[in-house]
């Protein structure tokens, strides 16, 4: 009970009698006017408290029943008249008859609005309310103003109306206080006496029995007590009512859904949806329906036992709703509800296209009585009308809530309106969010790819959003052609979408049963790959022809004004450069501003989510001139790099023009140690316990070993760099045309091929590192086929042969691939010359398997670079313009499906679960398994400088780029060393296998 309640308690009920719904006007009564109505003698009526009497009858005095205006049926509401007997100004009880039978108590509140009579009624209403009952008058109450008024209204009913009030002192008493307190005893026990006939019509209104044409407050209050109230209490009662009315109605809405969806659904059999889902399917269509039932089941019954206390003059119902609405958990189940409803939505629309046991249960349901043939969209959305419409309600309470006086309402129903305001506010945001999520949805299940090709736009993560889309439209490339001119073939209307991470144009198709597809017109343009072109090219006029298939069809054309935007991709301006047209000049700039915003938060989120971070080595030594002429500063272009470790110290050897130059990490200070240009190096440090310390260079066609040691005392000046040459020992002095250092198990290879005068193909070598200590101990001797005698390298088994045009090697578990023009041959390193040969992809099915075919005739213009695991059966070829996936049998996998890159790369490392691609300007960053890209390093001259010797190295990649300006001297130009890191282990159940677990997979290549 509120404060104003305990200041103010229950007074006696005055016994009223409910009108029935009138009979049809006739006989002598006046238009409008109520047919008298003689109650049963059978039945004892309570007599008045007072009796009034009434002027003369005539058609000006008679008084119109207010109608509610928010009923529907206010416009069938007849006029009724007064009919009060006569009532001696003594307050003597002398028995009257009112016109209709009592069924209701009628209470107004001891502190009302102020209300003034109408200019109908002679008199005041009286205020015949002290308290409900002799049993429930508090001991030791002290007169209120609202007992002194009711006081002064029998000596003098046109004295006082029903809203006057009196203001009390501290003692309780007011002005009035000094009347006599013997006549207020009186009068408060001629109310006390007043009993209840009936209170049916509200019971059956409550339990929703009652007709629907009267559940209207004032069907069910007599007209005298509508004549005696103010025509602003007349509709706020009724707005109060309505408040009982429609919070009724909501929860049985609620529950309606909770009894013939939400239930019937979890126990039927057999099951409509399936079990595994459905959990997840009640989750996302109704969310959190059955929370804010409960609450609102709690906040129901406290206003009805507020209405069966107070009818029919309800004081207040502020203190009811505000305790609901500052729970914050009142709140926020109507926040997380309104937000999630467009997914409850789509999730339903969804389930009813492709579930045909789910339409028929919908279709059931929409028999049942509760649901009143109203479809499953309508009980899901009015959560998210009622805080609304409850919010309108009591905006219109307060507003006829009178100004004049101390009504509690006055300072709660401003608080409550406030605290709806927020919420429906706070929501807002969600519920764009939520709807753009769902036209997201609907693109993603539209979109048609282009056969063969594999895309993964990760769609479906929940930071996805669709940012922008809209048609336009594009020429076609055939537009000057005579042809097109004529049928108007010349455009084509364009559907585009603007993810968070990919710009998609595609072209809508209606298909049938209204389904709706999009076909994509060219490859998503991923946003770090999207450059912005004109935006301000002069409007162009697009002429439409008829589409009838008249004869004069080509003649007759419309024209409309377009606008025209540049975009295109970055790594290919020329070939990807796309004119768009949009319909006004506004629109333009709108997509320019969407775009710019796109793009800005999608760097902005990978420049902070990176899985490898680049970490400069060095920028400021190795520089490259912009003349023709090399500058005395300019060490030229940097052509190799490795990195080391040796006595826990970090230190990396640079290749370039002007030589090769080494340093401790971290350091600018770099030494030169040999004046060559080396095409790559290696460092053959350890492995397990075997110790080799070993510096690799391969210069002029020879491949030559140094010293690590010595190399390392030159990066900290402890040596003079002139011993380091002195370290040299000759490994291969022939033609050698491209080396790799490999870790193939447990040992540590060098895998070289080398070409002799009139050679056709190119002969492959291994050799088998040899751990310092056993090299002590092992005497020179003459490796076959080599000018040179060295004890740190010995063969590995026979030379074999492999195709001229070879150029590489890539290292599996225990076999190699030699990457060639046909394909990469995958070789067992220990016998190069008698093993068997396998080339992948095989393609041998290809005359009898279609998609296999396009695949063979798009890797054979391609040059292949490796291949690396995927997972546990397939492995993933990479090209320099694609990559496809193959079986561990070496044949196409994935429907022979391929991953068209972004760039044309030249190098490729693998760290993880990912593939880091190098090109010219980019590094693509993708997922192994998949081919989604992950991240994007842009650069000017990009090459990739060391990748280690094991695809699962956990050593940082390197890579050389142009960097800035060398200070002072423009005339040359930065050249950065830059370090991979990768930032963070991601742990999947995908991990790539270890060495152990491979030893078995791959059986069949004999691996």
């Amino acid at each position: 009970m509120s404060s104003y309640q305990h200041q103010h308690p229950s007074r006696p009920h005055l016994a009223v009698q409910t009108p029935l719904p009138p009979p049809p006007p006739g006989g002598g009564l006046p238009p409008g006017a109520q047919q008298p109505m003689n109650p049963s003698p059978s039945r004892a009526y309570s007599p008045w408290a007072f009796e009034v009497t009434p002027p003369p009858f005539s058609d000006d005095h008679h008084y119109s029943a207010l109608q509610n205006p928010w009923g529907e049926n206010s416009d069938n509401v007849r006029p009724r008249t007064v009919s009060l007997a006569n009532l001696p100004s003594d307050g003597s009880r002398t028995p009257t008859r009112v016109s209709s039978p009592p069924t209701h108590v009628f209470s107004p509140p001891a502190r009302v609005s102020s209300l003034q009579a109408t200019s109908t009624a002679s008199v005041a209403f009286p205020e015949p309310q002290l308290y409900r009952s002799t049993s429930q008058r508090s001991t030791g109450h002290k007169s209120t103003k609202s007992d002194i008024s009711n006081i002064r209204l029998q000596r003098d009913p046109s004295s006082l109306s029903l809203q006057s009030t009196l203001y009390y002192d501290d003692d309780g008493y007011s002005s009035a206080s000094n009347e006599s307190h013997g006549e207020e005893d009186r009068l408060s026990k001629e109310l006390s006496n007043v009993s209840l006939t009936s209170e049916e019509g509200l019971l059956r209104f409550q339990s929703g029995k009652l007709l629907e044409n009267d559940q209207e407050w004032h069907r069910l209050v007599p007209p005298e007590a509508i004549e005696a109230l103010g025509k602003t209490e007349v509709q706020r009662q009724s707005v109060i009512f309505e408040v009982f009315k429609s919070e009724r109605e909501y929860v049985s809405d609620l529950e309606a859904v909770q009894n013939v969806y939400i239930t019937p659904l979890m126990q039927s059999q057999p099951p409509i949806i399936h079990p595994n889902q459905l959990q997840g399917f009640i989750a996302e269509v109704f969310h959190n329906f059955s929370q804010i039932l409960s609450h609102h089941q709690r906040m129901l019954g406290a206003l009805f036992d507020r209405q069966q206390e107070q009818h029919p003059l309800i004081q207040s119902i502020a203190d009811i709703i505000l305790n609901a609405t500052l729970k914050s958990d009142f709140r926020s189940a109507y926040e997380t509800y309104i937000k999630h409803y467009p997914l409850s939505e789509s999730r339903h629309r969804m389930e009813l296209r492709r579930n045909t046991a789910y339409q028929s249960f919908i279709q059931s349901a929409s028999s049942d009585p509760r649901i009143r043939k109203r479809d499953l969209i309508t009980f899901l959305s009015r959560p998210v009308t009622r805080l609304p419409r409850l919010n309108l309600l009591l905006e219109q309470i307060l507003k006829l809530t009178d100004k004049e006086y101390e009504h509690p309402d006055l300072e709660t129903l401003p608080i409550i309106l406030g605290i709806l305001s927020d919420t429906i506010k706070s929501t807002q945001p969600g519920i764009e969010a939520a709807e753009s999520k769902v036209k997201f949805w609907a693109l993603c299940e539209s979109l048609v790819y282009r056969k063969g090709e594999i895309i993964d736009m990760d769609l479906y993560d929940k930071g996805r959003t669709l940012v922008y889309s809209g048609p336009l439209s594009r020429r076609n490339r055939s537009e000057g052609s005579v042809t097109s001119s004529w049928s108007g073939s010349g455009w084509t209307d364009l559907s585009a979408a603007l993810l968070d991470n990919y710009f998609l144009l595609s072209r809508e198709e209606q298909r049938p049963n209204g389904v709706v597809k999009r076909q994509l017109m060219s490859r998503p343009l991923y946003l770090s790959f999207l450059r912005l072109g004109s935006f301000t090219s002069p409007p162009e006029t697009r002429k439409e022809h008829p589409k009838d298939g008249s004869v004069l069809s080509g003649l007759l054309y419309q024209s409309t004004t377009l606008y025209p935007f540049t975009i295109y991709h970055a790594a290919s301006k020329l070939n990807r450069r796309y004119t768009l047209y949009a319909s006004s000049d506004a629109i333009r700039k709108k997509w320019r501003a969407f775009f710019e915003d796109a793009i800005t938060v999608h760097k902005v989120r990978q420049e902070g989510n990176m899985f490898f971070a680049p970490d400069t080595v060095t920028q400021q030594f190795f520089s490259l001139s912009r003349g023709s002429s090399n500058g005395t500063k300019s060490t030229g272009r940097i052509n190799a790099a490795v990195p080391f470790v040796l006595d826990g110290r970090q230190y990396i050897a640079v290749a370039c023009a002007s030589g090769v130059f080494v340093a401790v990490r971290g350091r600018e200070n770099y030494r030169k140690v040999l004046d060559m240009q080396p095409t790559s190096m290696a460092a053959l440090q350890t492995l397990g316990s075997k110790t080799f310390n070993k510096f690799l260079v391969h210069a002029n066609g020879s491949l030559l070993s140094y010293s690590l040691d010595v190399l390392a005392r030159i990066a900290q000046g402890d040596t003079d760099p002139r011993e380091f040459a002195g370290s040299v020992e000759k490994v291969v002095s022939n033609e050698v045309i491209f080396f790799k250092h490999l870790h193939i198990g447990q040992r540590v290879l060098i895998v070289y091929a080398a070409k002799k005068l009139l050679q056709v193909t190119l002969s492959l070598h291994v050799l088998e590192v040899v751990d310092v200590s056993e090299a002590m101990l092992t005497p020179k001797r003459e490796l076959r086929g080599h000018k040179q005698s060295t004890s740190s390298f010995r063969p590995f088994g026979d030379p074999g042969y492999v195709p001229k045009d070879a150029f590489d090697v890539t290292a599996l578990v225990k076999t190699i691939g030699i990457c060639a023009r046909g394909g990469i041959l995958i070789v067992d390193p220990t016998n190069v010359a008698k093993c068997r040969v396998t080339v992948v992809p095989d393609f041998t099915d290809a005359n009898n398997n279609q998609p296999m075919a396009n695949l063979k005739s798009r890797v054979d213009s391609a040059r292949p670079l490796g291949l690396i695991r995927s997972d546990a059966s397939e492995l993933l070829v990479i090209y320099d313009t694609i990559g496809c996936y193959i079986t561990k049998h070496g044949a196409p996998s994935r429907s022979s499906g391929y991953i068209k890159w972004e760039s044309k790369i030249d190098a490729f490392a693998q760290r993880g679960t990912h593939v880091l691609l190098f090109s010219s300007q980019f590094i693509e960053i993708r997922d192994i398994l998949t081919g989604r890209i992950v991240q994007v390093i842009e650069g000017q001259d990009i090459r990739m400088m060391y990748a280690g010797p094991t695809p699962d190295s956990h050593e940082p990649v390197l890579y050389a780029v142009r960097g800035d300006d060398q200070g002072d001297n423009k005339e040359a130009v930065a050249e950065k060393m830059v370090a991979l890191q990768e930032t963070s282990e991601i742990s999947s159940v995908l991990r790539t296998p270890t060495a152990r677990e491979n030893a078995a997979m791959w059986e069949e290549w004999d691996m």
